[in-house]
């Protein structure tokens, strides 16, 4: 089988780094992207892989990537939306969007919409990152923001939600173009996960608890078994797994009008970015 090309964000630690390990042993062609430049470049040494750094709170480098990996890469055989996390709180981006949003949404969004030209061709796989976290999210698409109404888990709730609503819009505008894209979560894993964050998530990665959760290299199972297994054989496109297996999501998930209406605002809004950013360097 002819070596693939396989990109994963939030690959500097956790699932996606343990992915990048059982993928690159496995004689796949990974490309490591991560925030931390010191994390992000060991992975990439210990692999002997490119690596990127791009730090999702900030659009304008999730463009930038999006150019150097259209570049360097003709072919994208799978694109991993795994960077994201829980923040500390309410807090807008550079972008002038609610962080928990941006990074676990929007910027993932942005990077696979920039690259569709790459990834239809290729007929590629696109795998993002969601969670159980899912079942406590509400979408509203007139307070995106949670300018009304935040808390720290909902805000992460509502944005693993709209990675599985991007999963199945996804599937329904370029399923037909050879493209198949899944959303998993990965089980409650033993990481620095929600650690900066004001979620009582963080308490479980700290306390007796944490010898009860997956490692790494468990959590990463389901991702690894998407990237390479076939879809439409081994799994539905357009859908949500747990441990390998369709689950239930969410009722808003299944909402075919709403999964299109988030594509096409999460569209405006990463198109408003790019106008901005053009004005400041016709500027500067």
């Amino acid at each position: 089988m002819p070596q693939r090309t396989i990109v994963i964000t939030g690959a500097s630690d956790g699932i996606g780094a343990a992915a990048a390990r059982n993928l690159a042993e496995a004689g796949e062609k990974v490309v490591v992207v991560g925030r931390s430049p010191e994390k992000t470049a060991a992975v990439g040494a210990e692999l002997g892989a490119d690596h990127f750094v791009c730090d999702f709170a900030e659009l304008s480098q999730v463009r930038e990537l999006a150019a150097v990996l259209r570049d360097r890469y003709p072919r994208i055989d799978v694109l991993v939306n795994n960077a994201g996390g829980i923040m500390r709180g309410h807090e807008l981006t550079p972008d002038g969007h609610e962080r928990t949003f941006q990074v676990n949404h929007l910027a993932p969004f942005l990077l696979t919409t920039e690259l569709m030209d790459i990834l239809t061709a290729s007929r590629a796989t696109i795998i993002n990152t969601s969670s159980a976290a899912n079942s406590f999210g509400r979408l509203d698409l007139t307070d995106l923001n949670s300018e009304r109404s935040y808390s720290t888990n909902r805000a992460y709730g509502t944005a693993k939600l709209a990675n599985i609503l991007f999963t199945a819009e996804l599937q329904n505008r370029y399923g037909n173009a050879g493209v198949a894209a899944a959303a998993f979560h990965p089980g409650v894993v033993a990481t620095n996960f929600a650690a900066e964050s004001t979620s009582w998530f963080r308490h479980a990665y700290k306390t007796v608890l944490n010898r009860f959760l997956l490692s790494a290299e468990e959590g990463a199972d389901t991702l690894v078994w998407l990237a390479t297994s076939t879809p439409g054989r081994d799994w539905v496109p357009g859908a949500f797994y747990v441990k390998r297996a369709l689950a239930k999501a969410n009722k808003q998930a299944y909402d075919a009008d709403l999964a299109r209406a988030l594509w096409d605002r999460s569209l405006e809004l990463v198109r408003a970015g790019a106008s901005a950013d053009r004005s400041q360097l016709d500027n500067a």
